[in-house]
């Protein structure tokens, strides 16, 4: 392999580690799926965070039970190497809680907990070595990066940026929303998804120290009132999509990676057309080959599954499906995108959709889960 810096080599050999990883799930045919909860939702039974035995060959789920008592895990992300789970904990003084993942079961042993750095964490990412992680504040519109220690600890914050300003919704832009932040699949610059100013602000990301640096220009401005929440990047590095909350649409966007910029190609519906209810989009997620875009909508109750033109990135509804349940605030796909797993929150379940990879379609399995208000599926 070619390997222009020191950087790019620990890259490479990190995207190494994760195919071997995905190949080893393969082979296995089974894993374990994490699940975050909020455990002070109303009428809600959950604790923290909840494992299951994932069977690939059946779409199944074997409940491992709680795995880490901890107050509204609302997300979650793991290691590349599958070593370490890292859990925001939503609140006023939001917080980070850091574990060690032992054995075949998914038992978890805490490592330590630092502040989120603001209010209302909603989002933990890591880097694809494994030597950072980065958490998007919701409720006060900031977002912190931190050094990934050797025990698998957070530090204290690395950089921390504070947002200020307002969107043109008066009932949800108000002030800054920061709601996700995304890596580049070369590991160089880190995305940051802003709901309360249709901004995303792009970074220079140093991956050894953990530190973030403003790129110029700073970010890509969304359409007025979107709400943009949640993004991807296409595996092949010259696209992203970017999920829209408010407009429940998706931004299809051009990347520039040598100039770390985005420009808008496609802005596309989520909902069926002619849909008049209250609905908001949540999750997006893309498939390993880059062939299919899949966003969820809460109201509406569905996933919407798009085609990707190998050509130009941009998007085709191939399919809506209904989601199982009732608000479909997360879902994942498994290691080998063979089932596509949702966590609906309002109707406390988890169901297994069978995906067809060839077209990319969902069909809805008898196999469902229940779950005190699961928000978001991991498999590790």
């Amino acid at each position: 392999m070619k390997v222009t810096s020191r950087r790019d080599f620990l890259y490479q050999l990190s995207a190494l580690a994760i195919a071997a990883r995905g190949r080893a799930f393969a082979s296995s045919n089974n894993s374990v799926l994490f699940a975050g909860t909020y455990t002070d939702d109303k009428g809600s039974t959950s604790k923290g965070i909840y494992a299951f035995l994932w069977d690939a060959d059946a779409g199944a789920l074997s409940p491992l039970g709680l795995v880490a008592a901890t107050t509204n895990p609302n997300f979650l992300a793991l290691t590349p190497d599958g070593r370490y789970l890292y859990a925001v904990n939503d609140g006023e003084k939001g917080s980070v809680s850091s574990f060690s993942v032992h054995g075949k079961f998914g038992k978890l042993k805490p490592v330590n907990v630092v502040s989120s750095n603001g209010a209302g964490p909603c989002n933990i990412a890591v880097d694809y070595t494994g030597s950072a992680a980065f958490v998007a504040n919701y409720d006060s519109g900031s977002a912190a990066s931190y050094r990934i220690q050797p025990d698998g600890g957070l530090s204290k914050a690395v950089s921390s940026f504070q947002y200020t300003g307002h969107g043109p919704n008066v009932q949800r832009q108000t002030s800054p929303h920061t709601h996700c932040t995304t890596i580049s699949p070369n590991n160089r610059w880190a995305v940051i998804n802003d709901l309360g100013l249709d901004r995303i602000s792009v970074y220079h990301l140093d991956a050894q120290t953990a530190q973030l640096t403003p790129n110029d220009p700073p970010f890509y401005q969304a359409l007025p009132g979107s709400g943009p929440r949640t993004f991807v990047f296409h595996p092949a590095g010259k696209w992203a999509y970017s999920l829209n909350e408010i407009s429940n649409t998706l931004d299809v966007l051009a990347w520039d990676n040598n100039r770390g910029t985005l420009s808008r190609m496609q802005n596309i519906s989520t909902l069926p057309k002619g849909f008049s209810g209250e609905s908001t989009a949540a999750q997006v997620v893309i498939d390993a080959a880059g062939r299919y875009v899949y966003a969820s909508n809460r109201g509406d109750d569905s996933i919407a599954v798009f085609a990707v033109d190998d050509r130009d990135g941009q998007l085709s509804c191939a399919q809506r499906v209904k989601s199982g349940g009732k608000t479909p605030r997360h879902f994942a796909l498994d290691p080998g995108n063979q089932w596509l797993l949702v966590a609906n929150q309002d109707s406390s379940n988890i169901v297994v959709f069978a995906r067809n990879g060839h077209t990319g379609q969902l069909t809805q399995t008898e196999n469902q889960y229940p779950l005190s208000h699961p928000v978001c599926l991991v498999f590790g």
